[in-house]
């Protein structure tokens, strides 16, 4: 009896726990065997009624993961790192090339095209979640500010 309202109280509490942002539709860049360096890209969906940030990510595969946005700077487009990306309560942020992006640096060897890349983000509230992110070819008909890229 013991092990059973044990057992319930687990399962009732990861109920309790769910993700509070979603993350759909994410993909790695895949890049040259020679480039050390590529970008992740997705939607964020926040799913509570309280504002959220995306505060850090960790991934096995690069020596160090940030994340980033591109700013247009006297004529110059130009990246740079964010504190957080923010998203808002109910609502979706979506990180794209040309936008707001989880940078994956020093990669520790190079990526395959369909591997699963696995990336963890911290999220403002001291929650995270693991996503599976595949490595795909821009040219493979990604889509750049809403609009399809290539195929």
């Amino acid at each position: 009896m013991k092990a059973l309202i044990t057992a319930s109280i687990l399962l009732f509490s990861s109920n309790l726990w769910a993700a509070s942002i979603i993350v759909e539709d994410s993909y790695v860049r895949h890049m040259p065997p020679t480039q050390t360096v590529t970008g992740a890209f997705m939607v964020f969906k926040n799913t509570t009624g309280s504002d959220l940030a995306v505060v850090s990510a960790e991934s096995d595969v690069a020596d160090k993961v940030e994340l980033h946005t591109h700013l247009h700077e006297d004529g110059v487009m130009k990246m740079r790192q964010v504190d957080k990306i923010e998203v808002p309560a109910g609502g979706a942020t979506v990180l794209e090339p040309g936008g707001l992006h989880v940078m994956l640096i020093g990669l520790k060897q190079p990526l395959e095209l369909g591997q699963m890349v696995e990336i963890k983000l911290n999220i403002d509230d001291g929650s995270s979640t693991q996503i599976q992110a595949e490595v795909k070819s821009v040219m493979g008909g990604m889509k750049m500010g809403g609009m399809k890229m290539g195929n």
